[in-house]
């Protein structure tokens, strides 16, 4: 096939992608079986459905990376076969993993494999400025087209692959769980590319499972279920509901709104930090985590809360501070690194499971249990790994967070992200920690894994033990969070009491748009803790355009106290009757008013204090 893309846009409303009565097998395990559906050319169109029904695999398949078992598949009247064939015809695919080479540059990275074997498409000065350009075009910031990709945040690691996929201005753009990476505001940003790009006639596939996101996107979605689609929906009937009743074949609400968020039944605390600073420059602050809570961590990506929950799982070591875990025998440890973490029963689920999750080359079963292989043995010296305890582990585990595999030798490849995630999110409860840290744990596993997931990590704070959880999506906290910490400049910018949460005030303390008064709250950094005398007096208030204005009272307008007790007047009958709080008839205080002078100063146009001023 010699077809090569053009350069004019398809008519809007051409169908652009008919796939029919596809099957795809694995082994025994049936991927597709008779998958059918289309798309048109200037539509965005979602392909949902619950981990392991089909999605990612169509999209390979629509990608020419899989050849079909059976039935038929038409790309803009073409049947491509290989990668190089789609990219002929027009087709760019962005994976749910984040391809990329970490040894590499940021422009390496995006043109890598858009230059022929004995020719270049562009001088490596048009490369470099045209990396430049899209990078900061896609993530809102300049980047270093000459930086390593390794040294590099997700989030951005993220953006080369879509540029990438973008230097072709592609016919058909498919991104498979793109936005998994993304904070609030990059996948805004990534939202209005793909519009534009559907105005000028492109079709967008999109594969997700943050069904909120393809709520306000999408035109069309298709829904899968155990390799078939099982309905499609139009851009007026994609609503939650509806997704969730074909994606699970019941008729139910979505998520865990309607869920409570645990309270915790005494102050104890699982972990302690002070004076802790996660960046060199940042702020330092102190944090506590009781027994019996959910503490839910946000902010926009690159504002230092990936690394203060690393830090807390002893994952990397924090710039300044302590980080302690109570210790099952009452005492305090130092958690300076993983060792001592593990050591004092504290359990990491990360979310970029391709970098710190899985172990490629072992199985489904090896993954999930070899943390435990030292403490489940048996044979004195000779030390057997006890495998029956294993596989009764591995079984409860697999059944609880609903995972699909064939069989636990399989190797951890052969399942779809979202089952691999499961995996990770599997191994952290096997190793019955007190204490577990999860760094975006939900990114690529379905609302029902999620709904599973959220169900069992309020089981295990109910039960006396403790929570951390990451997040880039603030609806993942509704119901389920007991308290909200949002970070900003990599430090807690603002703090949230979770059961009656407003994910409108969370995004905006996310852009500093807030006063920042809940971290003095009950539901603070240190929750029931006292604050020093005078500590948050001097917090700045925020106004509603974001404006920051400090305001100070004179030191002769302060109400003074009195030092002594001897410098108290003579508490008489009659001081006492109109000095002295009363209570009414209901029994609280009612404490009289008292006239104090105040003084107005006023400004200026241009700014500047005019003296005096009004009493």
């Amino acid at each position: 096939m010699t077809s090569s893309a053009p350069d004019i846009a398809q008519p809007a409303g051409r169908e652009t992608i008919l796939v029919r009565g596809v099957k795809k097998y694995f082994g025994p395990t049936r991927a597709l079986d008779g998958a059918s559906f289309s798309a048109r050319a200037g539509e965005i169109h979602a392909i949902v459905g619950g981990n392991g029904c089909g999605k990612s695999t169509m999209a390979k398949v629509v990608s020419g990376i899989l050849p079909v078992d059976s039935g038929s598949v038409s790309i803009l009247g073409e049947t491509p076969s290989t990668p190089a064939e789609s990219r002929a015809l027009g087709i760019s695919t962005v994976y749910q993993e984040v391809l990329v080479a970490d040894e590499s540059s940021v422009v390496d990275n995006i043109f890598m494999g858009s230059d022929r074997l004995f020719s270049k498409t562009l001088s490596q000065e048009r490369k470099v400025a045209r990396a430049a350009e899209l990078m900061e075009e896609l993530s809102g910031e300049p980047v270093d087209p000459h930086a390593l990709v390794g040294t590099l945040p997700l989030g951005l690691k993220q953006w080369i692959t879509i540029a990438r996929a973008l230097l072709s201005e592609p016919r058909i753009l498919i991104l498979d769980e793109s936005s998994a990476a993304l904070d609030f505001d990059s996948t805004e940003r990534l939202f209005a590319k793909m519009r534009a790009l559907r105005d000028r006639g492109t079709t967008i596939l999109i594969v997700t499972h943050r069904i909120a996101e393809l709520v306000r996107i999408s035109d069309r979605a298709t829904v899968f279920r155990d390799g078939r689609d099982v309905g499609v929906l139009e851009k007026a009937e994609i609503t939650e509901k509806n997704l969730l009743r074909l994606m699970t074949g019941e008729d139910r609400s979505a998520g865990h709104g309607t869920s409570v968020a645990p309270v915790p039944k005494s102050a104890e605390r699982a972990m302690k930090v002070r004076k802790l600073a996660v960046w060199p420059n940042s702020k330092q602050f102190a944090f506590d985590l009781r027994r019996g809570e959910v503490v839910g961590v946000a902010g926009l990506d690159g504002q230092g809360q990936d690394a203060f929950v690393r830090i807390l799982a002893g994952v990397m070591s924090p710039s300044q501070g302590l980080v302690q875990v109570a210790g099952r025998d009452g005492n305090w440890a130092p958690v300076r690194n993983l060792g001592e973490a593990v050591a004092g029963k504290i359990a990491y689920v990360s979310g970029d499971r391709k970098r710190e999750g899985i172990f490629a080359s072992l199985s489904i079963f090896e993954n999930m249990v070899m943390p435990l292989y030292r403490e489940k043995k048996r044979g004195g010296i000779l030390s057997f790994i006890d495998r029956g305890t294993l596989s009764t582990l591995f079984k409860r585990e697999a059944e609880n967070l609903l995972i699909k595999f064939g069989v636990k030798e399989d190797r951890i490849t052969s399942l779809s992200g979202g089952n691999q995630q499961k995996v990770l999110i599997g191994r952290g409860f096997a190793m019955r920690p007190d204490v577990i840290i999860l760094n975006d744990p939900a990114r690529g596993i379905d609302v029902g894994a999620k709904s599973e997931l959220y169900k069992h990590l309020h089981a295990f704070a109910e039960e006396g033990r403790a929570v951390v959880y990451l997040s880039s999506e603030i609806e993942e906290f509704l119901g389920f969070a007991t308290r909200v910490i949002v970070f900003r400049d990599g430090a807690p910018f603002d703090a949230f009491d979770g059961r009656d949460l407003e994910p409108k005030r969370v995004l905006e303390a996310m852009f500093g748009h807030t006063s920042g008064e809940g971290l003095d709250a009950p539901y603070g950094l240190r929750p029931g803790a006292p604050h020093p005398a005078g500590e948050g007096a001097t917090r700045t208030p925020v106004l509603e355009n974001g404006l920051r204005v400090r305001v100070t009272v004179p030191e002769h307008l302060k109400p003074s106290a009195p030092t002594t007790l001897e410098a108290r007047p003579s508490r008489t009958a009659e001081h006492a009757s109109s000095t002295v709080p009363s209570r009414d008839s209901s029994g609280a205080r009612s404490i009289p008013a008292t006239i104090k002078p105040i003084r107005i100063v006023e400004f200026s146009e241009n700014g500047t204090r005019i003296e005096g001023g009004r009493p």
